[in-house]
């Protein structure tokens, strides 16, 4: 299974917990030496907290160096855990064309307009035994296409626009669902006509998810994208 991350989810949120609630319980400790003058005591504190940190962070830089770049094909899915379940994620169309909708609402693409058609599914095997039928919606995305040179494009306001107006783009890709339920979102990128080998990155747009260990969003942490 290609998944966003390589250290159980679970696992990666409480070890970030645990470690946020240390420090800040050694921060409250930190005050009360100040305040109190236990100069000592405020050397090991201090000593302790970056301790701590250097562990964490340690342990991060491993699980990162531990991880791989991947490119999946057409079809295949990558799932993003959200602690008790899993999201699956694939590319199931592309589709190129240099203008999109009718008149009055038709767009010309300043390259050639990509249209990408996705498919979310709830993978039902992945749920825990006590999370029952509730819907689930999904984290914050951040999707872009990136290509050999380096090059990021995020989608096509003004593409992404007349598709749903003229044609329909699908239901929105943060919609809500159910365990076993999926549906396709089709998004619009304006990819310039020297774009060669374009890969699509889908991955969390939460901040803190820079920071739990195992997270394809963790520095120097390989990114599984989709090959177009």
């Amino acid at each position: 299974m290609n998944t966003n991350v390589n250290l159980n989810a679970a696992l990666g949120a409480l070890a970030f917990l645990g470690t946020g609630g240390l420090l800040l319980l050694m921060g409250a400790v930190l005050l009360y030496t100040l305040f109190a003058r236990k100069h000592k005591l405020t050397l090991k504190v201090l000593g302790a907290c970056v301790l701590l940190c250097c562990l964490y962070m340690g342990l991060m830089l491993v699980f990162s160096f531990a991880s791989s770049r991947k490119a999946l094909a057409r079809g295949e899915e990558k799932h993003f855990c959200e602690i008790d379940c899993h999201l699956a994620y694939s590319v199931v169309d592309v589709a190129r064309t240099k203008t999109l909708g009718n008149e009055p609402n038709q767009t010309t693409a300043g390259g050639t307009y990509t249209l990408l058609t996705i498919k979310t599914r709830f993978d039902e095997t992945t749920i825990g035994s006590t999370r029952g039928n509730g819907l689930l919606y999904p984290n914050s995305r951040v999707i872009k296409i990136l290509d050999e040179q380096g090059r990021e494009y995020e989608p096509s306001p003004e593409g992404q626009r007349v598709l749903n107006v003229s044609q329909g783009g699908g239901t929105p890709i943060e919609t809500p669902l159910r365990p076993g339920e999926s549906y396709t979102t089709t998004l619009v990128f304006d990819l310039p006509d020297d774009a060669r080998n374009p890969t699509l990155l889908m991955k969390e747009g939460e901040w803190v998810t820079h920071f739990i260990i195992g997270h394809e969003n963790s520095p120097l942490h390989g990114k599984t994208s989709f090959q177009l």
